[in-house]
Order: C-alpha cells, then structure tokens, then sequence
C-alpha cells in the first residue's frame, strides 16, 4: 500500500525517536564495557565515556582471582538451572489440566490461582513460613516460593485452549491418554510459548536478589546479584584485593572492578536471549491472543 507524504513523515518521526531511544538504552552498557576494560590511568581521570582508552583485562583477572565471584557465579547457575526446571515442569502440569472440560473444579482452581494475583500473604508471614519449614539457607526457600508464577500459568492455559480440539478427537481415537497427549501433542506445538516462559523464568532467578540477601544465612551462598551489590555498596573487597602483596599488582580503581562485576553478571543472558529472541517474541503474540 502506497504511504502518503504525511504518513512517510510520521514514519520518520517514529524510526528516529526510536533509534535515539535505543541509543540512549545502549549507552549505559556500552560505558559500562568501556570501563571494564579500559587502562587504571584513564578510568581514574575520567576519560573514558563511550569507546575505551588502553585496552586492559586486569579488572576481570584480579576480580576472578580476588573475589568469591566465580562461587557467586555458580550459585547464580546453580539457582537458575534447578529453578527453571521445576518452575517450568510444574506450570505445565498445572496449566493442561485446567484447560479440560472433563476436569472437575476447575473453574473453582482457576479462581483460587487468579485470586493470588490480587492478594498475598505478605512479607512476614512468608518468612516466618519459610522458616517453620526450615527451608532457611537453603535454596529450597528460593525454588519453592515462586515455584509457579500465576502470570506465566494463564499465559500457557490461555496457548494450549487454542490448540485444534479436533487435534484432542483424533488423538483420543487412537488410544492416546493423557500423558501420551501432552507429550507427543500439547509441549511439541507450545515451543514458542514453553521458550518465553522459560526465559522469564530464567531471568528472574538469575537476578534473585531480596530473597537470596533475606533467606541466605551464609556468604558462601550468594549469589551474584548480592554480591555485586555488595561490591558496588562496599569499598572493603577492594581495598583487600589492592592490598595483595604481588609485586605485579595493579591498583585498581572501584568503577573498574565494578563495572567488570556488572558485564559478568549481564553478560550470560546477553548470549542466551538473541538465540531464544525468536521464539520470544511468537510465544508473546501467541500467549496474549486469548486471555
């Protein structure tokens, strides 16, 4: 369809404001790569804004040496892989059921679980139940909590209602239970659906922060999100990695090590989301087209 010439403006209009939106989006990033490995002597006078000055790696060489980040890090893989897991595998066993016709109460269930996005327990009385179960300082309190998030729940129900009844008949017809649909049928089509919950899940254990930092009793525990902010907050890690007696030490300033601890902790779903980008953006039209 041909544009008129005021539509070709507005289109304009539009492609420019986004571009500098997303420019100022990326900024941020980009300077944060910047200072990551730009040299101690242009990061301390202030010069490095968008492009680095001298390019260095010592920031992430002393910050994996003399820091516990590469524990963080694996308590960050450790968190997510496992929560991914049972999040996902329980919101698909709760979501196919409630899109049964055959399955009794489900309407009451669907109420129940709509019910808890407009109310919850609150702060204390989840910890004082996450406590009475003695899940403290354990992961357990992380996984079990927000096991299956009422959002992505909906999403997916709303997904497997649209699938082809006829698709459910001709299965039926050929003795297949359940389990066997579910399996073969239901999880094969919802891919793109299955992949955005994934991903929303994934991010939100990856940058856990309050519950790790309020049901973690023991450092050693932490994950990233913690002790990046611990880093950032406090000048005392540091001062103790400046302190090593190496004669090839280099001082180092704190918006190096800082920076260097942000791409580490950005830096693994920056690689996973163009491959899942995709099925991201199908799983979100599919998953909003009935609600």
């Amino acid at each position: 369809m041909q544009l008129s010439r005021s539509e070709k403006m507005m289109m304009s209009v539009c492609y420019a404001v986004l571009v500098i939106a997303g420019l100022l989006c990326l900024f941020p990033l980009i300077h944060i790569v910047s200072l990551s490995i730009s040299d101690t002597h242009a990061v301390a006078s202030g010069w490095v804004t968008v492009y680095p000055i001298g390019f260095s790696f010592e920031s992430y060489k002393q910050l994996m040496t003399g820091t516990p980040i590469v524990r963080a890090f694996w308590n960050s893989v450790q968190i997510t892989g496992v929560g991914v897991i049972l999040s996902m595998a329980f919101t698909i066993l709760a979501a196919y059921p409630l899109t049964r016709t055959y399955f009794y109460g489900r309407k009451l269930y669907t109420f129940a679980i709509i019910f808890t996005l407009l109310f919850s327990g609150g702060l204390i009385p989840t910890y004082l139940t996450i406590k009475s179960y003695g899940l403290m300082n354990t992961y357990w309190a992380l996984w079990l909590p927000g096991l299956v998030s009422t959002f992505n729940l909906l999403v997916l129900r709303s997904f497997i209602e649209n699938i082809p009844s006829e698709l459910d008949d001709a299965a039926r017809m050929d003795g297949c239970g359940d389990w066997l649909y579910l399996r073969k049928i239901v999880l094969p089509l919802s891919m793109p659906v299955l992949t955005t919950l994934a991903l929303f899940y994934g991010v939100g254990y990856w940058n856990s922060f309050f519950n790790v930092l309020m049901y973690m009793n023991e450092t050693t525990k932490y994950n990233l999100s913690v002790l990046v902010q611990q880093m950032i907050q406090s000048q005392t890690m540091l001062a103790q990695m400046n302190s090593s007696d190496r004669a090839d030490q280099i001082l180092l300033t704190p918006e190096e090590i800082n920076s260097a601890a942000i791409m580490v902790m950005v830096l693994p779903v920056m690689i996973v989301y163009p491959f899942l980008q995709k099925h991201f953006v199908k799983g979100v039209m599919i998953g909003a087209v009935k609600g």
